[in-house]
């Protein structure tokens, strides 16, 4: 799904891209997801809208459009945005970004006491004891922390499951809306000693991601790595990335999103 956006033409408006999507069987019969898309143009002292297509999007109608406004928070896990049950995790973690928000403009704080601030708030772990429950039952509770520390087993799986095959077969099929069945052409290897336990081996926060844009259209991205390779944790700070780029078209130079019903003009 981001390759299919990553790759669509310039050109293209995040609403024809959507209704492209979405075209004959569009998403059915792809695994859980929610793919968060858009343009980032300055529209007067607005940006146009970001949509959120998952795996429950069965025609454009159902596809919600966010960040149309500022001042305000939105917040997506792994449920649907618009569940009408909010999870734990996505409340507490719009109050605490809106809170930072607030203090660092209220402080006249700079962009790193602002980026140090929003990591505290993705490192917020309340996530209740475990307790005698397995662990399938316990990820019931993963909805009720930001933060997820390791838990599990280490035990590594030796087989590649079937839904990391179907994620990884053809990805032209969805996108052009011709959306094959990929485990029709996917032969499941089976050897004596495969683990087929999906709640096998470690879970929890692998990294943390920071996307900072100005209203000049500069994007500052800050990725920070919690486990190395070994799966051995890294102190909070010693894996870090940063990367800083300028959006192509922030002027509305490009032709994409140029005539966006959606946009608050």
């Amino acid at each position: 799904m981001v390759s299919a956006w990553l790759t669509s033409p310039d050109d293209e408006s995040t609403e024809h891209f959507v209704h492209r999507l979405l075209e004959g069987e569009g998403v059915k019969g792809v695994g859980g997801f929610s793919l968060v898309c858009g343009k980032l143009r300055k529209r007067k002292q607005e940006i146009d809208p970001l949509a959120i297509i998952s795996n429950r999007s069965g025609s454009p109608d159902d596809v919600p459009w966010i960040a149309e406004k500022r001042g305000e928070v939105y917040g997506l896990s792994n449920t649907c945005y618009d569940d009408p049950v909010t999870w734990p995790k996505v409340k507490m973690g719009k109050e605490k970004v809106m809170a930072v928000v607030e203090e660092v403009v209220q402080a006249g704080l700079g962009e790193e006491e602002l980026v140090e601030k929003l990591f505290a708030v993705l490192d917020t772990d309340t996530l209740p004891p475990q307790g005698d429950q397995d662990f399938e039952e316990f990820t019931y509770q993963l909805r009720k922390s930001i933060f997820i520390p390791s838990i599990g087993n280490r035990q590594t799986p030796k087989q590649i499951s079937q839904a990391d095959k179907i994620a990884a077969a053809n990805p032209n099929g969805v996108v052009n809306g011709d959306n094959v069945d990929p485990e029709a052409a996917l032969e499941e290897e089976e050897t004596p000693d495969a683990i087929t336990d999906g709640m096998t081996g470690i879970y929890g926060t692998q990294r943390q991601t920071i996307l900072l844009v100005d209203w000049e259209g500069n994007v500052t991205y800050r990725e920070r790595a919690l486990w190395d390779d070994k799966g051995q944790p890294i102190e909070r700070g010693k894996a870090d990335m940063k990367f800083e780029f300028k959006v192509q078209g922030w002027n509305g130079e490009s032709k994409g999103n140029e005539f966006h019903p959606y946009a608050v003009l």
